[in-house]
Protein backbone atom coordinates (compact mmCIF):
# COMPACT_ATOMS: atom_id res chain seq x y z
CA UNK A 1 0.00 0.00 0.00
CA UNK A 2 1.36 3.43 -0.94
CA UNK A 3 2.25 5.83 1.82
CA UNK A 4 -0.33 8.58 2.47
CA UNK A 5 0.47 12.00 1.06
CA UNK A 6 2.50 14.16 3.44
CA UNK A 7 0.67 17.35 4.32
CA UNK A 8 2.47 19.51 6.86
CA UNK A 9 0.19 21.56 9.08
CA UNK A 10 2.10 22.13 12.34
CA UNK A 11 0.19 23.30 15.43
CA UNK A 12 0.84 26.81 16.74
CA UNK A 13 -0.83 26.76 20.15
CA UNK A 14 1.18 26.56 22.27
CA UNK A 15 4.01 27.76 20.08
CA UNK A 16 6.63 26.71 22.66
CA UNK A 17 6.30 24.82 25.93
CA UNK A 18 9.46 24.67 28.07
CA UNK A 19 9.62 22.25 30.99
CA UNK A 20 13.15 23.18 32.09
CA UNK A 21 15.93 25.57 31.18
CA UNK A 22 19.37 26.46 32.53
CA UNK A 23 22.74 27.50 31.07
CA UNK A 24 23.49 24.01 29.76
CA UNK A 25 20.28 22.44 28.49
CA UNK A 26 16.62 23.00 27.79
CA UNK A 27 13.72 20.55 27.90
CA UNK A 28 10.65 21.21 25.77
CA UNK A 29 7.34 19.50 25.12
CA UNK A 30 6.85 18.76 21.42
CA UNK A 31 3.26 18.61 20.18
CA UNK A 32 2.04 15.97 17.76
CA UNK A 33 2.28 17.24 14.19
CA UNK A 34 5.44 19.32 14.61
CA UNK A 35 8.76 18.19 13.13
CA UNK A 36 11.69 17.86 15.53
CA UNK A 37 14.09 19.28 12.92
CA UNK A 38 13.33 21.15 9.69
CA UNK A 39 12.78 19.35 6.43
CA UNK A 40 14.48 20.19 3.14
CA UNK A 41 11.57 22.10 1.61
CA UNK A 42 10.81 25.66 2.66
CA UNK A 43 7.29 24.60 3.66
CA UNK A 44 8.83 22.16 6.17
CA UNK A 45 11.18 24.61 7.92
CA UNK A 46 8.98 25.07 10.98
CA UNK A 47 10.20 22.61 13.62
CA UNK A 48 10.70 22.42 17.36
CA UNK A 49 14.42 23.26 17.13
CA UNK A 50 13.63 26.17 14.78
CA UNK A 51 11.22 27.61 17.33
CA UNK A 52 13.63 27.05 20.21
CA UNK A 53 16.47 28.71 18.28
CA UNK A 54 14.44 31.92 18.02
CA UNK A 55 14.70 32.16 21.81
CA UNK A 56 17.90 30.19 22.41
CA UNK A 57 20.17 30.46 19.33
CA UNK A 58 22.78 28.00 20.63
CA UNK A 59 20.32 25.13 21.20
CA UNK A 60 21.14 21.92 19.31
CA UNK A 61 19.19 18.69 18.86
CA UNK A 62 20.44 15.66 20.80
CA UNK A 63 17.64 13.22 19.94
CA UNK A 64 14.40 13.32 17.97
CA UNK A 65 10.77 12.36 18.13
CA UNK A 66 8.68 11.40 15.11
CA UNK A 67 6.59 14.27 13.80
CA UNK A 68 3.38 12.52 14.84
CA UNK A 69 4.67 11.67 18.33
CA UNK A 70 4.26 14.17 21.16
CA UNK A 71 6.32 14.49 24.29
CA UNK A 72 9.55 15.42 25.99
CA UNK A 73 12.70 16.43 24.10
CA UNK A 74 15.99 17.66 25.56
CA UNK A 75 18.32 20.02 23.70
CA UNK A 76 21.86 21.11 24.53
CA UNK A 77 22.88 24.76 24.84
CA UNK A 78 26.68 24.34 24.67
CA UNK A 79 29.08 22.09 22.79
CA UNK A 80 30.14 20.54 26.10
CA UNK A 81 26.53 19.75 26.97
CA UNK A 82 25.84 18.32 23.52
CA UNK A 83 28.73 15.87 23.84
CA UNK A 84 27.79 14.88 27.39
CA UNK A 85 24.08 14.34 26.72
CA UNK A 86 24.67 12.62 23.37
CA UNK A 87 26.99 10.18 25.11
CA UNK A 88 24.22 9.22 27.53
CA UNK A 89 21.89 8.41 24.65
CA UNK A 90 24.64 6.53 22.83
CA UNK A 91 25.44 4.42 25.90
CA UNK A 92 21.72 3.93 26.69
CA UNK A 93 22.08 5.55 30.09
CA UNK A 94 18.97 7.68 29.72
CA UNK A 95 15.61 6.32 30.89
CA UNK A 96 12.66 6.87 28.59
CA UNK A 97 9.01 5.94 28.90
CA UNK A 98 6.23 6.34 26.37
CA UNK A 99 2.52 5.67 26.53
CA UNK A 100 0.38 4.53 23.63
CA UNK A 101 -3.15 3.43 22.92
CA UNK A 102 -3.10 0.44 20.60
CA UNK A 103 -5.82 -1.42 18.73
CA UNK A 104 -7.28 -4.51 20.34
CA UNK A 105 -6.61 -6.10 23.72
CA UNK A 106 -2.98 -7.02 24.26
CA UNK A 107 -2.96 -10.55 25.65
CA UNK A 108 0.07 -10.54 27.96
CA UNK A 109 0.27 -8.08 30.84
CA UNK A 110 3.92 -7.37 30.04
CA UNK A 111 6.62 -8.52 27.70
CA UNK A 112 9.70 -7.78 25.65
CA UNK A 113 9.80 -7.25 21.89
CA UNK A 114 13.21 -8.07 20.44
CA UNK A 115 12.99 -7.61 16.67
CA UNK A 116 15.67 -6.05 14.43
CA UNK A 117 14.57 -3.11 12.29
CA UNK A 118 15.68 -1.62 8.99
CA UNK A 119 14.33 1.07 6.69
CA UNK A 120 11.79 -0.17 4.16
CA UNK A 121 13.46 1.60 1.23
CA UNK A 122 10.67 1.34 -1.35
CA UNK A 123 8.24 2.72 1.24
CA UNK A 124 10.37 5.25 3.10
CA UNK A 125 10.06 6.57 5.80
CA UNK A 126 8.53 3.26 6.89
CA UNK A 127 10.65 0.74 8.78
CA UNK A 128 10.28 -3.03 8.85
CA UNK A 129 11.47 -6.10 10.71
CA UNK A 130 14.49 -7.71 9.03
CA UNK A 131 16.20 -10.60 10.82
CA UNK A 132 19.13 -10.65 8.38
CA UNK A 133 20.09 -6.99 8.01
CA UNK A 134 18.08 -5.17 10.68
CA UNK A 135 19.66 -3.38 13.65
CA UNK A 136 18.98 -4.78 17.16
CA UNK A 137 15.84 -3.21 18.60
CA UNK A 138 14.32 -3.97 22.00
CA UNK A 139 11.16 -2.63 23.66
CA UNK A 140 9.61 -3.51 27.02
CA UNK A 141 5.87 -3.05 27.40
CA UNK A 142 3.32 -3.17 30.23
CA UNK A 143 -0.44 -3.18 29.87
CA UNK A 144 -2.12 -0.41 31.86
CA UNK A 145 -5.80 -0.89 30.93
CA UNK A 146 -7.84 -2.81 28.37
CA UNK A 147 -10.92 -0.89 27.27
CA UNK A 148 -13.46 -0.23 24.53
CA UNK A 149 -14.53 3.07 23.02
CA UNK A 150 -18.07 4.43 22.61
CA UNK A 151 -18.55 2.21 19.54
CA UNK A 152 -17.36 -0.87 21.45
CA UNK A 153 -14.04 -1.01 19.59
CA UNK A 154 -11.26 -2.53 21.71
CA UNK A 155 -8.04 -0.75 22.64
CA UNK A 156 -5.27 -1.09 25.22
CA UNK A 157 -3.29 1.60 26.99
CA UNK A 158 0.33 0.44 27.24
CA UNK A 159 3.51 1.74 28.80
CA UNK A 160 6.53 1.38 26.50
CA UNK A 161 10.18 1.50 27.50
CA UNK A 162 12.50 1.43 24.48
CA UNK A 163 15.98 0.10 25.25
CA UNK A 164 17.23 1.01 21.78
CA UNK A 165 16.18 4.11 19.86
CA UNK A 166 15.50 3.07 16.28
CA UNK A 167 13.33 5.10 13.95
CA UNK A 168 9.64 4.16 14.33
CA UNK A 169 10.69 1.43 16.79
CA UNK A 170 7.63 1.56 19.04
CA UNK A 171 5.23 1.84 16.13
CA UNK A 172 6.66 -1.19 14.29
CA UNK A 173 7.13 -3.27 17.43
CA UNK A 174 3.50 -2.84 18.49
CA UNK A 175 2.41 -3.57 14.92
CA UNK A 176 4.44 -6.80 15.09
CA UNK A 177 2.26 -7.92 18.00
CA UNK A 178 -0.84 -7.30 15.90
CA UNK A 179 -1.71 -4.12 17.83
CA UNK A 180 -0.98 -1.01 15.74
CA UNK A 181 -1.02 2.32 17.56
CA UNK A 182 -4.29 4.20 17.11
CA UNK A 183 -4.18 7.05 14.60
CA UNK A 184 -0.96 5.84 12.95
CA UNK A 185 -1.16 7.02 9.31
CA UNK A 186 1.81 4.89 8.28
CA UNK A 187 1.18 1.56 9.98
CA UNK A 188 -2.39 1.32 11.28
CA UNK A 189 -5.16 -0.51 9.46
CA UNK A 190 -8.38 1.38 8.72
CA UNK A 191 -10.07 0.44 12.01
CA UNK A 192 -7.15 1.58 14.16
CA UNK A 193 -6.66 4.71 12.06
CA UNK A 194 -10.29 5.76 12.41
CA UNK A 195 -10.22 5.58 16.22
CA UNK A 196 -8.03 8.68 16.71
CA UNK A 197 -7.29 11.96 14.95
CA UNK A 198 -3.58 11.79 15.84
CA UNK A 199 -0.94 9.18 16.58
CA UNK A 200 -1.67 8.01 20.12
CA UNK A 201 1.99 7.88 21.18
CA UNK A 202 3.50 10.21 23.78
CA UNK A 203 7.03 10.47 25.22
CA UNK A 204 5.86 10.89 28.80
CA UNK A 205 9.06 10.62 30.86
CA UNK A 206 12.77 11.21 30.39
CA UNK A 207 15.52 10.82 32.98
CA UNK A 208 19.13 11.78 32.36
CA UNK A 209 22.19 13.12 34.16
CA UNK A 210 22.80 16.85 34.09
CA UNK A 211 25.80 17.45 31.80
CA UNK A 212 27.55 19.69 34.35
CA UNK A 213 26.56 18.45 37.82
CA UNK A 214 26.07 14.80 36.82
CA UNK A 215 22.96 14.72 39.03
CA UNK A 216 19.93 12.83 37.74
CA UNK A 217 17.10 14.96 36.38
CA UNK A 218 13.64 13.45 35.92
CA UNK A 219 11.08 15.02 33.59
CA UNK A 220 7.46 13.92 33.31
CA UNK A 221 4.47 15.18 31.31
CA UNK A 222 0.76 14.40 31.23
CA UNK A 223 -0.56 11.97 28.62
CA UNK A 224 -2.70 14.02 26.20
CA UNK A 225 -5.02 11.15 25.24
CA UNK A 226 -5.49 9.50 28.65
CA UNK A 227 -6.37 10.43 32.24
CA UNK A 228 -3.94 7.82 33.59
CA UNK A 229 -1.43 9.24 36.10
CA UNK A 230 1.80 7.21 35.91
CA UNK A 231 4.14 6.60 38.80
CA UNK A 232 7.34 8.64 38.33
CA UNK A 233 9.89 6.90 36.15
CA UNK A 234 12.51 6.86 38.90
CA UNK A 235 10.70 3.94 40.57
CA UNK A 236 11.69 1.71 37.64
CA UNK A 237 14.98 -0.18 37.67
CA UNK A 238 17.50 0.79 35.02
CA UNK A 239 17.67 -1.72 32.16
CA UNK A 240 20.79 -2.17 30.04
CA UNK A 241 21.18 -3.96 26.72
CA UNK A 242 24.49 -5.61 25.97
CA UNK A 243 26.09 -4.22 22.83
Amino acid sequence: MANPAFVYNPPYHPYLNFLYRDDFMVVALKPSGLLSVPGRLEAHKDALITRVNKVLPTATVVHRLDMATSGIMVMALTKFSHRAISKQFELRETKKRYFARVYGHVEKDSGEIDLPLIVDYPNRPKQKVDHEYGKPSVTHYDVITRSTDSENRPFTLVSLRPITGRSHQLRVHMLSLGHPILGDRLYAHDRALSMANRLQLHAESLSLKHPKSNNWLNFQSTIPFSDFKPTPLTTFASVHLAK
